[in-house]
């Protein structure tokens, strides 16, 4: 199974990208993620780490049925993606491509979810009900807080931490 799901966003792309690249402050940005819970250091730019989300079932009460599952992410910051290999879980094997590319007015995000099973119709299943509702609000959620940051703080995607890689000024719940 190959899916993709994508959103514009109205911010420069290398905000979107130092925004998205923390895996582990995703539960303080994302407010259907729990936990993200490393299960080592971060060698090599490699997290291992097991990740927690709600699938919203009734949103307008809150109500969400917990995700969980294990995941290795990177970066690669010269092409602006993320990526992520799942290792664990019922989504074992599936490989993530996040990729944030320059399009007029800002940059277009697109998730590529690739998902091979040994019980072919469980990725049609798997990825109805759980990666596309979760990977859309994901996205949309990133795009509310780049759009903010970027018209509330013009310069913001200019910002560079000690290793000189973008660090916009965000907020944090």
């Amino acid at each position: 199974m190959e899916s993709s799901i994508a959103i514009d966003v109205a911010a420069p792309p290398s905000l979107v990208f130092a925004l998205a690249r923390d895996v582990r402050r995703w539960p303080d940005l994302l407010p259907h993620y729990v936990a993200v819970r490393p299960s080592g250091p971060v060698e090599n730019g490699l997290l291992t780490a097991r990740m927690i989300a709600r699938r919203p079932l009734v949103t307008v009460l809150g109500l969400g049925l917990p995700v969980a599952w294990r995941a290795m992410s990177w970066n690669e910051p010269d092409q602006l993606r993320l990526r992520f290999r799942h290792i664990g879980g019922a989504t074992r094997g599936m490989d993530v491509t996040w990729r944030i590319e320059p399009s007029e007015g800002g940059c277009r995000v697109t998730i590529e979810h690739r998902f091979s099973p040994r019980i072919a119709p469980w990725a049609g299943l798997v990825n109805r009900f759980f990666i596309r509702p979760i990977a859309a609000r994901t996205l949309a959620t990133f795009k509310a807080i780049a759009e903010a940051v970027a018209t509330s703080e013009p310069d913001a995607s200019k910002a560079r931490d000690e290793s000189g890689a973008t660090e916009p000024a965000y907020p944090v719940r």
